[in-house]
């Protein structure tokens, strides 16, 4: 199992200014080469408390870039529909180069109604504009003298430049929540997924159901999994929770405020049933994730029993990806927890 690092805003300027959070990401990012960590990964999300400090994912990976130099950056994810494929191509072609050919492209559809509404496009188009646009960038990446002809963009006989480093393009992976359409559709077309056990679910089933998408394609191997945790390791059981609990609680406020238009009434065919994840994440508390295995923390031995734990219950995954500074997790906080986990984990998680 690889192991990286993800950044997942989810405070505002009356908490920490934007300047601290991205210098203290910037701290914990230069231990990742030290202690093995695989990737560096961020989002990308707008105007709220959750995850609004990361309206450009590439903006901070290239800052990344140059602190790290072997760990992989991860767009976890970039957004199409808010974005043109034009653009996106060649920002993320560039950042392919500055990266030596390291970056791996996470798309995802959104699903924050607020956003949509902002940027003035209906949710009924979402998955449409994900589709079409992911297509595009592919084409943009791979071929020269693209044409396309599209529902929401079209252009004629562009060559993207700058060309990406990696042939023929960088990995591709696909944001899903729990739907298991997403998860079969990533798997047809040869993409990682990016799941979060956060929300719950059936994961096991979901994992299944990508990972049979994926052979009946016939690609090789059987795909690529990351999944995204909060994770907080100290040398005390107590100590650690006590760090971690009210910020994580926090966090899951964030989320769901950030989503309320799910709970209060907005509907959409594109996305089935948010209104009662959201309502479920509304219940959701730092033992509940703890319990379900969606938050690893404790001892490095707490830690590895939780990993074992999960992964008997949805089966081997191959990327993990770990939210270790959260809410008001001081930056001392984190880089302690980043290097016992560094130190006493990482080198045992092989042997799970």
């Amino acid at each position: 199992m690889q192991v990286g690092i993800q950044f997942f805003p989810d405070i505002g300027p009356d908490m920490k200014s934007a300047r601290d959070y991205w210098q203290d990401a910037l701290s914990l990012v230069a231990l990742c080469d030290r202690y093995g960590y695989s990737h560096v990964r961020t989002v990308e999300h707008y105007f709220h408390p959750y995850g609004g400090y990361s309206p450009n994912p590439v903006v901070f990976l290239a800052a990344a870039a140059q602190v790290t130099k072997r760990a992989r950056l991860v767009t976890g994810a970039v957004l199409p529909a808010f974005n043109h494929p034009l653009k996106l191509a060649g920002e993320l072609a560039m950042l392919d180069a500055l990266c030596d050919g390291r970056l791996d492209i996470g798309f995802a559809r959104a699903f924050l109604p607020h956003e949509f509404r902002r940027f003035g496009v209906k949710l009924d188009e979402s998955r449409a504009r994900f589709e079409e646009g992911v297509q595009q960038v592919r084409l943009l990446l791979e071929q020269e003298d693209v044409t396309c002809e599209g529902r929401f963009h079209s252009f004629s006989n562009v060559t993207s430049l700058p060309r990406p480093t990696q042939k023929p393009r960088p990995p591709f992976f696909v944001a899903a929540l729990g739907s298991k359409e997403s998860f079969e559709r990533a798997g047809a077309a040869g993409y990682g997924i990016m799941a979060i056990p956060l929300a719950g679910g059936a994961m096991a089933e979901l994992l299944d159901t990508y990972r049979e998408a994926w052979r009946r394609a016939g690609h090789p191997g059987r795909g690529t999994v990351m999944l995204a945790f909060h994770t907080f390791c100290h040398q005390d059981q107590s100590t650690a929770e006590n760090i971690a609990r009210e910020p994580l609680n926090r966090y899951l406020k964030s989320v769901v405020a950030a989503a309320s238009d799910w709970m209060e009434g907005q509907s959409s065919a594109d996305y089935p049933n948010y209104d009662k994840i959201i309502t479920a994440l509304s219940r959701e508390t730092f033992d509940m994730q703890v319990d379900k295995c969606a938050a690893w923390v404790g001892t490095p031995q707490r830690i590895l029993d939780t990993v074992g734990t999960y992964r008997r219950q949805v089966g081997d995954f191959e990327i993990a990806s770990l939210q270790v500074i959260f809410n008001t997790i001081a930056l001392a906080e984190a880089q302690a927890s980043m290097r016992l986990f560094g130190e006493e984990v990482l080198p045992r998680l092989p042997r799970l």
